[in-house]
């Protein structure tokens, strides 16, 4: 199975869009600092993922969610998250 995620960085609230084929495996991997791209933020916590059993189909996916068309679907796709997490923060 290859997974396309979407991981926020818990104090900032900036967004990382990977691809796996271990999830958690991966996820620990970003906490632990070993990607130059998360490697400044603090704690990561897995907050969208998709899961494709073709991995052209999830490379796809990725690229698209990257994109200002994809990053458009995901606010909407996670709308409700953010809407909560919003209202943690200024409560």
């Amino acid at each position: 199975m290859y997974h396309v995620y979407i991981i926020e960085e818990e104090i900032k609230g900036s967004w990382y869009i990977g691809y796996t084929t271990d999830l958690k495996r991966r996820l620990v991997e970003h906490n632990n600092h070993k990607n130059i791209s998360t490697a400044k933020g603090h704690q990561w916590k897995l907050i969208y993922c998709e899961t494709y059993v073709n991995k052209m189909d999830a490379l796809g996916r990725e690229k698209f969610l990257k994109s200002g068309s994809g990053w458009r679907f995901i606010k909407k796709q996670v709308s409700h998250y953010l809407a909560e997490n919003y209202s943690r923060k200024h409560s």
